[in-house]
Protein backbone atom coordinates (compact mmCIF):
# COMPACT_ATOMS: atom_id res chain seq x y z
CA UNK A 1 0.00 0.00 0.00
CA UNK A 2 1.49 3.30 -1.10
CA UNK A 3 1.30 6.24 1.22
CA UNK A 4 0.17 9.55 -0.22
CA UNK A 5 2.98 12.05 -0.66
CA UNK A 6 2.88 14.62 2.08
CA UNK A 7 2.29 18.10 0.70
CA UNK A 8 4.64 20.79 1.93
CA UNK A 9 2.92 23.37 4.09
CA UNK A 10 4.39 26.82 3.68
CA UNK A 11 4.56 28.77 6.95
CA UNK A 12 2.05 31.54 7.49
CA UNK A 13 3.40 34.95 8.49
CA UNK A 14 1.04 37.03 10.61
CA UNK A 15 1.45 40.73 11.44
CA UNK A 16 -0.35 44.05 11.82
CA UNK A 17 0.56 47.18 9.87
CA UNK A 18 -0.75 50.66 9.16
CA UNK A 19 -2.05 51.86 5.80
CA UNK A 20 -0.14 55.05 5.02
CA UNK A 21 -1.14 57.51 2.28
CA UNK A 22 0.49 56.88 -1.14
CA UNK A 23 3.22 59.08 -2.55
CA UNK A 24 2.29 62.58 -3.64
CA UNK A 25 2.73 61.59 -7.30
CA UNK A 26 0.06 58.89 -7.03
CA UNK A 27 -3.70 59.35 -7.01
CA UNK A 28 -5.05 58.86 -3.46
CA UNK A 29 -7.59 56.27 -4.64
CA UNK A 30 -5.14 54.16 -6.69
CA UNK A 31 -3.17 52.22 -4.09
CA UNK A 32 -1.85 52.37 -0.57
CA UNK A 33 1.61 51.17 0.53
CA UNK A 34 1.73 48.74 3.42
CA UNK A 35 5.20 48.11 4.87
CA UNK A 36 5.88 44.78 6.53
CA UNK A 37 7.48 44.82 9.98
CA UNK A 38 11.11 43.78 9.69
CA UNK A 39 10.57 40.65 11.78
CA UNK A 40 7.85 39.56 9.34
CA UNK A 41 9.99 40.38 6.29
CA UNK A 42 12.87 38.36 7.76
CA UNK A 43 10.74 35.20 7.53
CA UNK A 44 10.48 35.49 3.74
CA UNK A 45 12.84 33.40 1.58
CA UNK A 46 14.45 36.41 -0.10
CA UNK A 47 15.08 40.13 0.25
CA UNK A 48 13.98 40.52 -3.35
CA UNK A 49 10.54 40.43 -4.90
CA UNK A 50 8.44 37.45 -3.81
CA UNK A 51 4.92 36.27 -4.57
CA UNK A 52 2.56 35.72 -1.66
CA UNK A 53 -1.08 34.92 -1.04
CA UNK A 54 -3.06 35.55 2.10
CA UNK A 55 -5.64 37.79 3.71
CA UNK A 56 -5.92 41.39 4.85
CA UNK A 57 -8.53 41.74 7.58
CA UNK A 58 -9.81 38.38 6.35
CA UNK A 59 -10.09 39.46 2.69
CA UNK A 60 -8.10 37.08 0.40
CA UNK A 61 -5.51 38.39 -2.06
CA UNK A 62 -2.50 37.32 -4.11
CA UNK A 63 0.24 39.85 -4.83
CA UNK A 64 3.96 40.50 -5.19
CA UNK A 65 5.89 41.93 -2.26
CA UNK A 66 8.66 44.32 -3.26
CA UNK A 67 11.84 45.21 -1.32
CA UNK A 68 11.73 48.71 0.16
CA UNK A 69 15.50 49.16 0.41
CA UNK A 70 15.29 49.57 4.19
CA UNK A 71 15.47 45.97 5.30
CA UNK A 72 11.86 45.07 4.68
CA UNK A 73 9.18 44.63 1.99
CA UNK A 74 6.09 46.55 1.05
CA UNK A 75 2.73 45.53 -0.36
CA UNK A 76 0.69 47.51 -2.86
CA UNK A 77 -2.85 47.59 -1.38
CA UNK A 78 -5.27 48.60 -4.11
CA UNK A 79 -8.80 49.91 -3.82
CA UNK A 80 -10.41 46.47 -4.14
CA UNK A 81 -8.27 45.14 -1.30
CA UNK A 82 -9.04 48.16 0.88
CA UNK A 83 -12.76 47.82 0.27
CA UNK A 84 -12.67 44.09 0.94
CA UNK A 85 -10.76 44.70 4.16
CA UNK A 86 -13.10 47.58 5.17
CA UNK A 87 -9.99 49.67 5.79
CA UNK A 88 -9.23 53.34 5.23
CA UNK A 89 -6.00 55.34 5.20
CA UNK A 90 -4.52 55.43 8.66
CA UNK A 91 -6.15 52.18 9.75
CA UNK A 92 -4.13 49.31 11.16
CA UNK A 93 -4.92 46.04 9.41
CA UNK A 94 -4.22 42.40 10.23
CA UNK A 95 -2.38 40.52 7.52
CA UNK A 96 -1.63 36.83 7.03
CA UNK A 97 0.60 35.78 4.13
CA UNK A 98 2.37 32.68 2.85
CA UNK A 99 4.74 32.25 -0.07
CA UNK A 100 2.79 31.39 -3.19
CA UNK A 101 3.92 28.57 -5.47
CA UNK A 102 7.41 27.34 -6.16
CA UNK A 103 10.11 29.67 -7.40
CA UNK A 104 11.56 28.75 -10.82
CA UNK A 105 15.31 28.36 -11.13
CA UNK A 106 17.47 30.95 -12.83
CA UNK A 107 20.38 30.12 -15.14
CA UNK A 108 23.69 30.45 -13.31
CA UNK A 109 26.44 32.25 -15.27
CA UNK A 110 29.46 30.15 -16.20
CA UNK A 111 31.99 32.21 -14.21
CA UNK A 112 29.87 31.89 -11.07
CA UNK A 113 29.40 28.15 -11.63
CA UNK A 114 33.16 27.68 -11.95
CA UNK A 115 33.85 29.73 -8.82
CA UNK A 116 31.33 27.73 -6.81
CA UNK A 117 32.73 24.43 -8.09
CA UNK A 118 36.19 25.49 -6.86
CA UNK A 119 34.87 26.24 -3.37
CA UNK A 120 33.05 23.27 -1.75
CA UNK A 121 31.76 25.32 1.18
CA UNK A 122 30.34 28.00 -1.11
CA UNK A 123 28.82 25.31 -3.36
CA UNK A 124 27.16 23.70 -0.35
CA UNK A 125 25.78 27.06 0.74
CA UNK A 126 24.50 27.75 -2.79
CA UNK A 127 22.66 24.44 -2.93
CA UNK A 128 21.09 25.03 0.48
CA UNK A 129 19.46 28.40 -0.25
CA UNK A 130 16.15 29.04 -2.04
CA UNK A 131 15.82 29.64 -5.81
CA UNK A 132 14.80 33.24 -5.16
CA UNK A 133 17.85 33.81 -2.97
CA UNK A 134 20.03 32.40 -5.78
CA UNK A 135 18.33 34.79 -8.18
CA UNK A 136 19.31 37.79 -6.06
CA UNK A 137 22.96 36.68 -5.98
CA UNK A 138 23.00 36.16 -9.76
CA UNK A 139 21.46 39.55 -10.54
CA UNK A 140 23.83 41.28 -8.16
CA UNK A 141 26.75 39.79 -10.09
CA UNK A 142 25.23 40.39 -13.54
CA UNK A 143 24.54 44.03 -12.77
CA UNK A 144 28.29 44.77 -12.57
CA UNK A 145 29.33 47.03 -15.46
CA UNK A 146 33.05 46.23 -15.33
CA UNK A 147 34.72 42.76 -15.50
CA UNK A 148 36.78 43.53 -12.40
CA UNK A 149 33.69 44.53 -10.46
CA UNK A 150 31.96 41.32 -11.54
CA UNK A 151 35.00 39.26 -10.47
CA UNK A 152 35.04 40.90 -7.05
CA UNK A 153 31.33 40.29 -6.60
CA UNK A 154 31.75 36.62 -7.43
CA UNK A 155 34.59 36.31 -4.94
CA UNK A 156 32.55 38.09 -2.29
CA UNK A 157 29.50 35.91 -3.01
CA UNK A 158 31.58 32.75 -2.57
CA UNK A 159 33.11 34.03 0.67
CA UNK A 160 29.71 34.99 2.08
CA UNK A 161 28.06 31.73 1.03
CA UNK A 162 30.95 29.72 2.49
CA UNK A 163 30.55 31.58 5.80
CA UNK A 164 26.84 30.72 5.99
CA UNK A 165 25.33 33.88 4.48
CA UNK A 166 22.05 32.77 2.89
CA UNK A 167 20.96 35.89 1.04
CA UNK A 168 21.86 39.42 0.12
CA UNK A 169 20.55 42.08 2.48
CA UNK A 170 18.21 44.63 0.92
CA UNK A 171 19.54 44.26 -2.63
CA UNK A 172 17.92 47.20 -4.48
CA UNK A 173 16.69 47.42 -8.04
CA UNK A 174 15.91 43.74 -8.52
CA UNK A 175 12.81 44.44 -10.63
CA UNK A 176 14.73 46.80 -12.90
CA UNK A 177 17.58 44.32 -13.27
CA UNK A 178 15.16 41.54 -14.15
CA UNK A 179 13.99 43.61 -17.11
CA UNK A 180 17.32 45.06 -18.23
CA UNK A 181 19.55 42.00 -17.82
CA UNK A 182 17.24 39.17 -18.85
CA UNK A 183 19.48 38.01 -21.73
CA UNK A 184 22.77 38.08 -19.81
CA UNK A 185 21.42 36.65 -16.56
CA UNK A 186 18.93 34.10 -17.82
CA UNK A 187 15.18 34.53 -17.90
CA UNK A 188 13.33 34.70 -14.61
CA UNK A 189 9.59 34.23 -14.80
CA UNK A 190 7.82 37.58 -14.14
CA UNK A 191 5.56 37.80 -11.13
CA UNK A 192 2.01 39.12 -11.52
CA UNK A 193 1.77 42.79 -10.63
CA UNK A 194 -1.08 44.85 -9.26
CA UNK A 195 -2.85 44.81 -12.64
CA UNK A 196 -4.00 41.30 -11.79
CA UNK A 197 -5.89 42.85 -8.90
CA UNK A 198 -7.53 45.54 -11.05
CA UNK A 199 -5.35 48.29 -9.64
CA UNK A 200 -5.64 51.49 -11.73
CA UNK A 201 -1.86 51.98 -11.67
CA UNK A 202 0.99 49.53 -11.81
CA UNK A 203 4.15 51.64 -11.68
CA UNK A 204 6.40 51.13 -8.67
CA UNK A 205 8.92 53.40 -7.00
CA UNK A 206 12.62 52.66 -7.40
Amino acid sequence: MKLAKRQETKPTIRFSAKLFPPQATEKPESWTPLTLPKNASAKLPTRGMTMVEGTINGFPFRAALEPNGKGSHWLRVNEIMRDGASADLGDTVTVEIARAGEEPEIRVPRDLREALAADPLAQAGWEDITPMARRDWVFSICSAKQPETRRRRIEKACDMLASGKRRLCCFPGIKWLMQKNAKSCGMWLPLPNSKTHSSPRSSSPD
